[in-house]
């Protein structure tokens, strides 16, 4: 690394949280720990022709919304957990940050504005991560097992006793399990843990690259029985998870205000904050307005998260899902909230949706798309794809939960420009307090000229490519 005297004005955020400024020539510098207003000098640990990356050497004037981290292994220091970036910053301003990303990525990506900002959900700060993948590392230098994240853009594993991001009970429960892993003969054999918690348990996955012992087994059930969790094992993939014992309550989360109880294994995908969950759901059907006769197409639609509540106020929900596996766990989902009558569920390959295809899913008067991080490309493509197509009559209005701005953004510029739907609407969910993480919702209405085949001659984006994850390619 090489530092230099120049002071730097911090203009903005990236994606990254790092702080973006440019020095006197213009070359711009990304700087890690560093926030807008401030004025700071940088270490540069790497340097291109038109931009060089640092940290945080010097910090001249301050900003207002500068903290105090709540973690004491959160830092720019070498060993410093890499779990969450922002803790320096104000939860408040973090949202901010967050819904300025949303708006830029709209705007540079897809050519969008939103005709208005939906307020930003967000909740507690603390206490939120009912979901997390703990990396385990037996150091025999130390003598010590380490149970945590990663350090900072490091390989290796952070040095952690608490994390105050985790259920209270958990973060006070890391060095336990140190000790735990520590005293079994495989220590140097379980190379993770990982975090499912429900209403009512805490479930811990223990990933094992050779079967245990019976000596090791008894370890966990003492210690199972002492901290009051219940545990998984998983001798290979996601699809050999096994509970170790049977019998105690289900894992499971509720959505109370639809009253719907979702039952899912461990390394099932599920929302990582389950009060932010319930409100975005709600925000989500409220936005969709299903009426009592409509029927509802629920793309992507895993274990039923949205098409369970939407099915409680439209005539009938179809949710596509990629995997025959969720689809069937869906059905059971849909069957046990006594929504069998009204809902339905298939399999489709989503990412390789063609027009003729979507054409056979049959009229839907609305749309709640929540695809992973490669956004629904396919899917807004075919859309566009159909305009005007004689037999074909679009949503009236489609919601877009997405958890990847830039592939939120590339997606709603196919649905606005080629498609002919209006933006009508979009904002922030702060699903991840402290990381750089944007979730977001945006709104869709058809257009008359959604109807007709597009003019002649109209602006159209370029699609000789299918867009990255991170943008137009």
């Amino acid at each position: 690394m090489s530092s230099g005297t120049e002071w730097l004005q911090v203009e903005s955020l990236d994606l990254e949280a790092q702080g973006v400024a440019h020095r006197a020539d213009g070359k711009v510098v990304f700087i890690e720990g560093a926030l807008p207003g401030e004025t700071v000098q940088v270490q540069v640990a790497r340097r291109k022709n038109q931009w060089e990356q640092g940290v945080l050497a010097a910090l001249g004037r301050e900003s207002s919304q500068r903290v105090r981290p709540g973690c004491p292994h959160f830092g720019l220091h070498a060993g410093a957990c890499g779990g969450c970036k922002m803790q320096h910053l104000h939860p408040a301003a973090q949202v901010a940050v967050k819904q300025r990303v949303l708006e830029d990525n709209l705007w540079h990506l897809g050519k969008v504005k939103p005709e208005r900002l939906l307020r930003p959900i967000h909740g507690p700060a603390w206490g939120y991560r009912w979901r997390a993948r703990l990396s385990v590392r037996y150091v025999p230098k130390k003598g010590t097992v380490l149970v945590g994240f990663h350090e900072r853009k490091s390989r290796y594993v952070a040095d952690m006793l608490e994390c105050p991001v985790l259920p209270a009970k958990v973060s006070a429960m890391l060095p336990a399990l140190r000790e735990l892993i520590g005293a079994m003969e495989q220590r140097d054999r379980l190379p993770q843990i990982e975090l499912a918690a429900g209403d009512e348990v805490i479930a811990l996955v223990l990933r094992h690259l050779e079967p245990l012992s019976a000596g090791d087994a008894a370890k966990l059930r003492h210690f199972g029985a002492e901290h009051g969790v219940q545990w998984w094992l998983q001798p290979k993939g996601p699809e050999t998870v096994h509970r170790l014992d049977e019998g105690g309550p289900q894992l499971a989360y509720s959505l109370p205000e639809y009253g719907v109880t979702m039952p899912f294994k461990p390394t099932d995908f599920t929302q990582v904050n389950p009060q932010i969950n319930r409100v975005l759901v709600d925000r989500a059907v409220r936005l969709l307005d299903p009426k009592p006769h409509e029927r509802i197409v629920d793309w992507f639609c895993g274990l039923g998260n949205f098409t369970l509540p939407l099915a409680r106020r439209a005539a009938a929900v179809h949710g596509i899902e990629g995997s025959e596996t969720l689809v069937q766990r869906a059905r059971e989902n849909a069957a046990a909230n006594g929504l069998a009558a009204n809902t339905s569920f298939a399999a489709r390959n989503l990412f390789e949706m063609s027009a003729d295809e979507l054409m056979t899913s049959g009229a839907a008067d609305a749309w709640l798309v929540d695809p992973p991080r490669e956004g629904a490309f396919a899917l807004a493509k075919a859309l566009a794809d159909l305009r005007g197509r004689e037999g074909w009559t679009p949503p009236r209005r489609i919601v877009y939960v997405s958890c990847n701005p830039a592939t939120l953004a590339r997606d709603a510029g196919l649905i606005v420009h080629l498609a002919g739907f209006r933006c009508v609407a979009a904002g922030v969910v702060n699903m991840f307090p402290h990381t750089a993480h944007v979730e977001s919702v945006a709104v869709f209405e058809r257009t008359e000229a959604a109807l007709n085949p597009r003019p002649e001659g109209e602006a159209a984006l370029e699609l000789a490519a299918e867009p990255g994850p991170d943008g137009p390619v």
